[in-house]
Order: C-alpha cells, then sequence, then structure tokens
C-alpha cells in the first residue's frame, strides 16, 4: 500500500508534447477562475485581468485618502490600477477640481467611487468622459441645482450637531465622538487615531450645488450601511431610490471601508465588471 502522502499528492506537474499544461491542472483553473501560463518551464498562475481597470476613490469628511488603504490593497490584488483622491475639503469646486485632474491621468475607463460627502463630488466630476460608472458608499447624490443641504433638508435630515468654527470649519476631532458618529464597529483606539488625523471641511461647502448630477447618465451603485449613525440608513435608501441605484446594505458603521473593506472591494469589482459591458 503507498504511504497516506503519496496517494494524496497530486500528478507531476507536466506539459503535453504542444506545451499545454496537464489536463488536471487546466480543469483546476478553469473551476478556479484563473488562466494558466507556461514560462520556462514553469506554470503561472494569474487572475484574469478586470475589463475597466482604472478605480479612482474620493473620501469624505473628517478623512483624508488613507482612509481607503484596506480597499486599495485588495482591489489591487485584484488586478486594478486604484488611485485615492486627496481632497481639500474647502469647496465642492476645489473637491471636484483635485477630483478631475486625477480622472485625467488614468489611460482607460474608470469606476468612480465616493463615500460619504465624497458622494457630492463624484455627481459633478463623474460627468468626466472617461467615467463609465459610480459607486456610492453611504453617500450624499445631490441633484442638478442642489446642494448637500438642500438635499438633506428634502429628505428631512438637515444638518445638526455641529458647529462651525472661527475660521468656517467643521471638525470631528474628538475620540469619543468620532467613534459614535464614524466608526462605532472599530475599536476605540482605531477611532481615536481616525480622529487624530481627521481633515475638517469647511461649512460654506454644503451649500455648493451641483450643476449637472452625472448618475442621471451614468449607471450607479449604492452600499447602504444600517448601522449608520452619520447618515441615516433611511436617508441612504431614500437617495439610492432617488437616483436609481443598483443597492447592497450591510451591517456596518459610517466607515464600511475600514469595517468591512472585503464586502466594500467586492462591491467596487462587481460594478466595475457590470459597467464595462
Amino acid at each position: 500500500m503507498k504511504p497516506f502522502h503519496d496517494i494524496c499528492r497530486p500528478p507531476p506537474l507536466r506539459a503535453d508534447r504542444t506545451g499545454a499544461a496537464a489536463p488536471w491542472l487546466r480543469r483546476l483553473a478553469t473551476a478556479l477562475g484563473l488562466t494558466l501560463a507556461l514560462a520556462g518551464g514553469q506554470t503561472a498562475m494569474a487572475a484574469t485581468a478586470p475589463a475597466l481597470r482604472d478605480i479612482v476613490l474620493v473620501h469624505g469628511a473628517f478623512a483624508d485618502g488613507s482612509s481607503w488603504l484596506p480597499v486599495v490593497s485588495r482591489l489591487q490584488a485584484m488586478g486594478y490600477h486604484v488611485t485615492a483622491v486627496q481632497n481639500p475639503l474647502t469647496s465642492l469646486a476645489d473637491d471636484v477640481s483635485v477630483t478631475e485632474k486625477v480622472l485625467r491621468r488614468q489611460t482607460g475607463g474608470v469606476l468612480l467611487v465616493g463615500h460619504s460627502w465624497g458622494g457630492a463630488v463624484i455627481t459633478q466630476a463623474g460627468n468626466a468622459a472617461n467615467v463609465k460608472g459610480l459607486v456610492y458608499l453611504s453617500a450624499l447624490a445631490p441633484d442638478s441645482g442642489e446642494s448637500v443641504a438642500d438635499l438633506l433638508q428634502r429628505l428631512g435630515a438637515p444638518m445638526g450637531g455641529f458647529t462651525p468654527d472661527a475660521d468656517g470649519l467643521i471638525w470631528l476631532d474628538d475620540p469619543e465622538r468620532f467613534h459614535q458618529v464614524m466608526a462605532a464597529d472599530l475599536p476605540k483606539e482605531k477611532a481615536r487615531t481616525l480622529a487624530s488625523i481627521q481633515q475638517p471641511i469647511a461649512a460654506a461647502g454644503f451649500a455648493d450645488k451641483i450643476r449637472n448630477a452625472a448618475w442621471r447618465g451614468k449607471p450607479s451603485w449604492y452600499l447602504r450601511t444600517t448601522q449608520d449613525q452619520a447618515l441615516p440608513p433611511t436617508v441612504q435608501q431614500a437617495i439610492a431610490q432617488h437616483i436609481g441605484a443598483k443597492t447592497v446594505s450591510i451591517a456596518s458603521s459610517h466607515m464600511s471601508l475600514l469595517s468591512q473593506p472585503d464586502r466594500v472591494a467586492r462591491l467596487i469589482d462587481q460594478a466595475a465588471r457590470e459597467a464595462a459591458r
């Protein structure tokens, strides 16, 4: 009788006379959605490259581009070219301008993703010709001629609880409040770190109006976070329905890109593949 490790060992990895990999390995690769390539006598497996390769990520208020890092690493592992915008958060026009500059650096079609306030940014910047689809994560999506303040007023959820400082900036730098409002499903230690690097937003930006809502002419997806203390789930649902987005709901705080990066990356991957069709 053969030893157990010999019984369990797969057949030797050989190429046939035509250079094709062993049939059992090719069947395995097909089942896993992988492609096989022979190079220097070795068989390599690589994930199938996405048809729409460029992803641009736009952060929201009280955050910066680093908040996307867990999602970025996952998307890069899937084969995407990913860029995270660094919004100045000084006005809607300023954030749109920075995002448009990033969009012009992309080499192909783009999936544009916005979190929270970043949803307003992509609603305007998404009119760029190379943007093929929009993904909103717990995000604001005003209509044409509408501001974020107008949107929230229309939905019966006006902004409250934030007072601008003498420079007109709104801050969320108190660790306890940051944890409660933004990231209740993250450890308090993580929320403390995020509060220390949060970026304030100019209060005047909430009154800036969208000129032309990109979601009116382009496909959109929406991630609704059901444990959100920053933007109520009912408001998110109303926004998603109004823009006609394909909607996915998950049990997450407002910072799903940090607490559930796997789910966020999967939605972005799904949207990219659908937008490329």
